[in-house]
């Protein structure tokens, strides 16, 4: 099964209670990444996991491929990167896989978003989403609507002469927003919620002047530089 699995998804894989599978996504100890709040589960990860934990310890131990280039920082510094972006920046950053996994939480979320991500499905959609993100190799960054009405953008970390990561900022209004009538009762029907409860939190958004919206895409790509640099740094160190 490809996707994120949710903790009652885990839940019904591993029958042990919601505390201890927080317990081991923190330690590490379970396959697990954090979007916003909430602890998500990749499906393929948590699978290959289950087995080995099946095989116990007496299974010929397999071959490992080498951790991506990025594991050479540790989350804490990623999370600490896009932390500052977001703030400096005044939107959301996330930092994820080429392949739209998240590496770190999204920082700096808008209210919106939030909103949308306790929604059922809405954090599988955004993970496809950054995945698309990821397979359009225009290397420079520009604006693009999500599939939930706001802006985001990308700049990718490349490794050497390879690309590697994704530096994704997001939550901004387009231009017309909040979504007239007509395509916020289709906002609500694609999200199966009321067009009143819609409407409560759709304008939670960042709001950037043409001045503002520049500088983001001019700075992302310093952004993703920066954590190239520092990979460089620390695999030759």
């Amino acid at each position: 099964m490809n996707g994120l699995l949710t903790t009652r998804d885990v839940q019904r894989r591993i029958s042990v209670d919601k505390s201890t599978i927080y317990r081991m996504a923190e330690a590490g100890t379970i396959p697990a990444v954090k979007i916003g709040r909430q602890w998500r589960f990749p499906a393929d990860a948590l699978d290959a996991w289950l087995q080995e934990r099946s095989r116990g310890s007496r299974a010929a131990p397999t071959p490992v491929s080498p951790p991506p280039p990025t594991a050479m920082l540790s989350p804490v510094a990623l999370q600490a990167i896009g932390d500052l972006a977001g703030d400096l920046l005044g939107v959301m950053v996330l930092v994820t896989a080429l392949d739209g996994t998240p590496l770190t939480a999204v920082s700096n979320p808008c209210p919106f978003f939030d909103y949308l991500q306790a929604l059922p499905g809405v954090v599988d959609r955004c993970t496809g989403e950054w995945r698309m993100l990821g397979d359009e190799f225009d290397l420079v960054p520009s604006f693009r609507p999500s599939p939930f009405g706001f802006l985001c953008a990308r700049t990718f970390v490349r490794v050497d002469d390879r690309l590697e990561a994704m530096v994704i900022a997001g939550g901004i209004a387009p231009d017309h927003w909040p979504p007239d009538t007509a395509v916020a009762e289709r906002m609500a029907v694609d999200l199966g919620v009321s067009v009143d409860e819609l409407t409560e939190h759709v304008d939670g958004v960042f709001h950037l002047d043409h001045d503002a919206r520049q500088r983001v895409l001019r700075a992302l790509p310093r952004v993703g530089a920066l954590v190239s640099l520092l990979i460089h740094e620390r695999s030759t160190s």
